[in-house]
């Protein structure tokens, strides 16, 4: 195990001069051991395009889906913390060490990035839509998980490496939903979890559908409370779970 920090950026049609300014930053600012670019269904064009980068690209020729990607990257890693940041840069890379500082400094197992806190600097909004979206997520996943948050969803986290050797094998979410599902394992297994304030801007072009991930959302809320509240030896989801298909683990898949 290598101390210091291992970066994953997931990837899907990303803009490639905008991610190649952001791993740039990401690098002077934090220094890490590692970047690991995981690319999804990349061009020949995307992949030129990040060619000379202070960073290591893994690219696959389909969709993963973001959580699958964090995943895959997060298990390549050797450093003794894990982190992660979206490609559009939404949050800029001073902010990611602010995230990334209580894991490092060894004062949390997980520190999520928040949009939504009273301290975040919000520097562009994003549409009334998934603006709305997010605030009715964040609420509904706040009376239903241990762990009480303003945001859920921000693409920002760290956590260390004995935190994800325990989590690994109970997540399962594959897409957007897969930080939520890390949060809420993370406070079943009694991770201290800390929630710090971002500067924010909003990016258009996201691939996230109001309407059709918002269903997806709430699933995935029901299925983490589910798993959490099995980790946490609820007899009830035990038994709901004896009669529930399960597919396999991220880190189980091939």
């Amino acid at each position: 195990m290598t101390t210091g920090v291992g970066l994953v950026v997931p990837a899907y049609r990303p803009d490639v001069d905008r991610l190649a300014a952001y791993v740039r930053a990401l690098q002077e600012e934090l220094e890490p051991v590692t970047i690991r670019i995981e690319l999804d269904a990349p061009t020949e064009d995307v992949l030129d395009g990040l060619a000379g980068l202070p960073a290591s690209v893994n690219a696959v020729p389909y969709r993963r889906g973001k959580g699958a990607a964090v995943t895959a990257g997060f298990e390549a890693l050797e450093t003794d913390v894990l982190a992660f940041a979206d490609a559009d840069g939404a949050t800029p890379a001073r902010s990611l060490a602010e995230v990334v500082a209580p894991v490092r400094e060894g004062r949390a197992d997980l520190a999520v990035g928040s949009r939504r806190h009273p301290e975040a600097a919000v520097a562009t909004h994003q549409t009334f839509a998934r603006r709305y979206m997010g605030d009715m997520f964040a609420w509904v996943a706040r009376r239903l998980l241990d762990v009480a948050l303003y945001d859920y969803q921000c693409g920002a986290k760290a956590i260390t490496a004995g935190a994800w050797e325990r989590v690994r094998e109970h997540i399962y979410e594959p897409g957007f939903a897969w930080d939520v599902e890390l949060i809420a394992v993370g406070g079943a297994l009694g991770l201290s979890v800390r929630e710090i304030p971002v500067e924010w801007h909003d990016r258009p072009g996201s691939t996230v559908s109001p309407v059709r991930d918002s269903i997806r959302l709430a699933r995935a809320l029901v299925g983490a409370r589910h798993r959490a509240k099995q980790l946490r030896d609820s007899r009830l989801h035990a038994a709901i779970a004896q009669h529930r298909e399960e597919s396999p683990a991220l880190v189980e898949r091939k």
